[in-house]
């Protein structure tokens, strides 16, 4: 049997509705399917540039509140990601709940797919950590709102690639305000995932001769890296301690927290994972407070969005790497903001977003 329940958003008192509330969703979205054992939730935030457009990620949650509130602070950071990097898109995300090397089969991905179908275009899925192209292919299979096809199938393939090169622009534009130069040759990077994003990141510092330090929850994935790249491998919780030039977050979300705020020598953060900030409120200003320069985790990493993007227009690889080298020049621009405005700067991002989305407002209606 499948049940689906489409939540639309009011202020509530229950911790559910309260959680959903914060973050001013227009639409929360649980799907579930006892046959394939499906457990999903999809998020859409906000639509008034155009359909929400997010990856799909599959991870194996401690709980489904958990879940929650990766998936309502994933779908918020992607209406920031769209409106600051120009597109016409709204922000939405979806995550299922489960092991993807152990729990995901074709039969529960098209399932899926048939929930995404039901959105009737409100939301438009791609990959994410979790999930492959294949994974979109069998998505496909159900419904036409999918981007991140195989490239044989006329899609845009792999956005990873695309990600780390705009996680790049960013991390070399934040190193032009902390050192002068936007040069890597030398610095000591400290990049914490090595997964699809991560790897490529770690090719394009190689590049540049940086001096490369890595970790990761996969042995097998920090050994190939490590030999491929010449990058160190340090532990899990090392990471923190190290003394970098600049802390790279590739991974999942909220390491910058009050237990590695103080532990931190970088004096750059720049990272390709979601929400980086565990509670941008009180570590945006802290890292503020202790000089670290901080490059908007929604603004840097928007290069697979961006790519994404460009599929559902006709691809075209060349322009979307032209448009995702545009980061560079939008990241500089939101250091010169905050600090003319006296703001941290991922303050600073979300008010540069929200004001494009504000005034788009009010020529048009939600999707």
């Amino acid at each position: 049997m499948v049940e689906i329940k489409e939540v639309e958003l009011k202020k509530d008192t229950s911790s559910i509705f309260g959680q959903i509330s914060e973050y001013n969703h227009e639409k929360v979205v649980f799907c579930h399917d006892h046959d394939t054992g499906l457990k999903a939730i999809i998020g859409i935030h906000n639509t008034v540039l155009g359909p929400a457009l997010g990856g799909t990620r599959m991870w194996s949650y401690a709980s489904d509140a958990e879940a929650l509130n990766d998936v309502l602070r994933l779908s918020r950071g992607m209406t920031y990601k769209a409106a600051i990097s120009g597109l016409n898109l709204g922000g939405g995300k979806a995550v299922i709940i489960g092991d993807a090397k152990k729990d995901k089969s074709e039969a529960l991905m098209r399932r899926y797919g048939r929930f995404v179908k039901n959105l009737n275009g409100a939301y438009i899925t791609a990959e994410d950590v979790g999930t492959t192209t294949k994974d979109m292919e069998y998505i496909k299979m159900e419904t036409d709102h999918v981007a991140g096809l195989p490239e044989a199938m006329g899609g845009s393939g792999d956005p990873s690639p695309v990600t780390a090169y705009g996680t790049y622009m960013g991390m070399k534009a934040a190193a032009k305000k902390a050192f002068g130069s936007d040069s890597l040759e030398g610095k000591k990077i400290s990049v914490q995932g090595v997964g699809h994003v991560g790897g490529y990141l770690v090719e394009l510092l190689a590049k540049e001769n940086a001096q490369i330090f890595i970790t990761d929850i996969y042995e097998d994935r920090l050994r190939e890296i490590s030999n491929k790249y010449g990058a160190k491998v340090v532990s899990m919780d090392e990471i923190y301690d190290l003394d970098v030039d600049i802390y790279s977050p590739c991974a999942l979300g909220a390491t910058v927290n009050d237990n590695t705020i103080d532990r931190l020598k970088c004096q750059v953060i720049a990272g390709c994972a979601n929400n980086q900030l565990r509670d941008e409120n009180v570590h945006g200003p802290a890292l503020v407070e202790k000089g670290i320069i901080y490059a908007p985790d929604f603004l840097i990493n928007a290069g697979g969005l961006i790519n994404v993007y460009s599929e559902l227009q006709g691809y075209n690889r060349e322009s979307a790497y032209a448009q995702t080298e545009r980061i560079y020049g939008y990241t500089l621009d939101i250091f010169d903001l905050a600090e003319k405005e006296g703001m941290h700067n991922q303050l600073a991002a979300m008010k540069m977003a929200e004001k494009r989305i504000t005034s788009i407002s009010k020529i048009k209606s939600k999707y």
